[in-house]
């Protein structure tokens, strides 16, 4: 069963993830997220980026708009997958234990949250 998104955290980010087809309706869904909604519009990423194994774009929100964006979203996304997740300054857990999804979920890059020594 896909872990659906859940407003339990204070912030959040939400990484819209595409490809070079569909960079387009990508790029205009986080573009309108941000006009309709005031939520901060990151880059959008021609590389892989972080954990995340697609090219991707990063929202951030908080909790106050969490309830009207998130559905909103979903029902906008057409066949685009969002990772959702909390931002608690605890990386590994944002990704895993505060990570939901619209769409299919795609397995993340955990290795770079690995304690270097």
């Amino acid at each position: 069963m896909i872990k659906r998104p859940v407003n339990t955290c204070d912030r959040y980010h939400a990484h819209v993830y595409f490809d070079a087809e569909t960079i387009a309706p990508a790029s205009a869904l986080c573009a309108a997220a941000g006009e309709q909604f005031g939520v901060a519009v990151g880059h959008v990423h021609q590389k892989l980026v972080g954990p995340h194994p697609c090219w991707s774009c990063q929202l951030s929100f908080d909790k106050t708009q969490f309830d009207t964006l998130i559905p909103w979203l979903d029902q906008e996304r057409d066949r685009l997958t969002i990772l959702i997740h909390g931002v608690t300054g605890n990386d590994l857990a944002d990704h895993t234990e505060y990570a939901a999804w619209l769409g299919d979920p795609v397995p993340l890059n955990l290795t770079i949250f690995e304690v270097q020594s």
